[in-house]
C-alpha cells in the first residue's frame, strides 16, 4: 500500500486545505473473442477512463470523467475476415460505445484506430448541456505489431480531442491469435520499454491500519514543464511516500536533487511525471474546469520493489492495493491534507494561478 503526502515550502505563507475525495470505481476490461470453431482469435484486457468537457445552458463549461461503467457488452466485436479487419466493440453506461480497428499486414498486425461515443442528451452525466445528442470522437493511432505477438503497455497513454482526454492502462491485447493460443511473447509499448515495468497504481482504498515509523519532512523541490521556450506547469512541493507491503510500513522522501521531473501540456489538461532509481513513475495529471480553474485530477504511481525486482500490479490486485490523491479518486476515500505551494497551469494569460 502506498500514500503520497505534500509538505509546505518554507515561507510560503500556506493556509491548511484538507480534501475528503470520493469513490469513482475503475477496473479492468477484459475480451476474449473466439471464432465459429471455438478458438481464441481475439484477445484484450485493458483500463480505461474519459474526461469530457462540455457547454451548459448557462454558457459556461463542465467537466466529467466517466469511469464507473456499469454494465458492459461487447455486441459487434468481431475477428474479422477478408472483407473486415477485427473489431472490439464496447457499450456502457447511458449511451456510451468504444470501438478498437486492426488490420493485417505481411508480418505486422495494426491497432489502426479507436473511436469513443456519448450521449450529451444524458441528462445524469451531462447535467444542463447545451447541445444535446450522441458525439463520436476518432483517433488513428497506426500502432504495428509483430504478427504473433501480444502488445503490453502498463504505462498511461493519453489521447485528447474535441474535448475529450482518455486514458489507457494496463493494457494486453492480440488480434488475428494464431491456433487459438495467446502469445506468450510480449511487444511492448515505448513508454515502457525504457525499463523493467514496475507496478502500477490506479486506484484509492482506505489508509492501512499499520502507521509506519515517523520520518522528517521531506526536501521541497521545484519541478517544472515546458511547451516550447515556455514554462506551461510549475510544481513546488515536498513529496512523501508511505509504503506498506507484506504488513510491513515503511517511509520514503523523494529526494529532489535525484528526480527527474518531465510531463506535457495540452488544451485541457497538463500531466508532470516524476522519476528516479526508485520510482520509474510519478504522475500528477491535472485538467481545466473551466476558464478559470485547474484542479489535480489523478496521480498515477509505478514503483520498484525494496529488493529491486518489479511486480506487475492491476487496480484489482489485493495484494498490493495504492491510496492515491486524484482530483476525482478511482475508488475508496481517502484524505488528504494538502500544505503545498502550487503555481500552476497557464491558461489563456501570462503568469500563474495559485492552487
Amino acid at each position: 500500500m502506498v500514500c503520497f503526502r505534500l509538505f509546505p515550502v518554507p515561507g510560503s505563507g500556506l493556509v491548511l486545505l484538507c480534501l475528503v475525495l470520493g469513490a469513482v470505481r475503475s477496473y479492468a476490461l477484459e475480451l476474449n473473442l473466439t471464432d465459429s470453431g471455438k478458438a481464441t482469435c481475439l484477445y484484450a484486457k485493458w483500463q480505461m477512463n474519459f474526461t469530457v468537457r462540455y457547454e451548459t445552458t448557462n454558457k459556461t463549461y463542465n467537466t466529467v470523467t466517466i469511469s464507473d461503467r456499469g454494465t458492459v457488452t461487447y455486441n459487434g466485436s468481431i475477428c474479422g475476415d477478408d472483407q473486415n479487419g477485427p473489431k472490439i466493440a464496447v457499450q456502457f453506461g447511458p449511451g456510451f460505445s468504444w470501438i478498437a480497428n486492426f488490420s493485417k499486414a505481411a508480418s505486422t498486425y495494426s491497432i489502426d484506430s479507436i473511436s469513443f461515443s456519448y450521449n450529451t442528451g444524458d441528462n445524469t452525466t451531462f447535467p444542463d448541456a447545451e447541445d444535446k445528442g450522441i458525439l463520436t470522437v476518432d483517433e488513428l493511432l497506426a500502432i504495428k505489431i509483430p504478427l504473433n505477438d501480444l502488445f503490453r503497455c502498463n504505462s498511461l497513454s493519453t489521447l485528447e480531442k474535441n474535448d475529450v482526454v482518455q486514458h489507457y492502462w494496463d493494457v494486453l491485447v492480440q488480434a488475428f491469435v494464431q491456433n487459438g493460443t495467446v502469445s506468450t511473447n510480449e511487444f511492448l509499448c515505448d513508454e515502457d520499454k525504457t525499463s523493467t515495468v514496475a507496478p502500477t497504481i490506479h486506484t484509492t482504498v482506505p489508509s492501512p491500519t499499520t502507521t509506519p515509523t515517523p520520518k522528517e519532512k521531506p526536501e521541497a523541490g521545484t519541478y517544472s514543464v515546458n511547451n516550447g521556450n515556455d514554462t506551461c506547469l510549475l510544481a513546488t512541493m515536498g513529496l512523501q511516500l508511505n509504503i506498506t507491503q507484506d504488513k510491513v510500513a515503511s517511509v520514503i522522501n523523494i529526494n529532489p536533487n535525484t528526480t527527474h521531473s518531465t510531463g506535457s501540456c495540452r488544451s485541457h489538461t497538463a500531466l508532470l511525471r516524476l522519476n528516479s532509481s526508485t520510482i520509474k513513475y510519478l504522475d500528477f495529471v491535472f485538467a481545466v474546469k473551466n476558464e478559470n480553474r485547474f484542479y489535480l485530477k489523478e496521480v498515477n504511481v509505478s514503483m520498484y520493489l525494496v529488493n529491486g525486482s518489479a511486480q506487475d500490479c492491476s487496480a484489482d490486485d489485493d495484494n498490493f492495493l495504492v491510496p492515491i490523491a486524484v482530483g476525482a479518486a478511482l475508488a475508496g476515500v481517502l484524505i488528504l491534507v494538502l500544505l503545498a505551494y502550487f503555481i500552476g497551469l497557464k491558461r489563456h494569460h501570462a503568469g500563474y494561478e495559485q492552487f
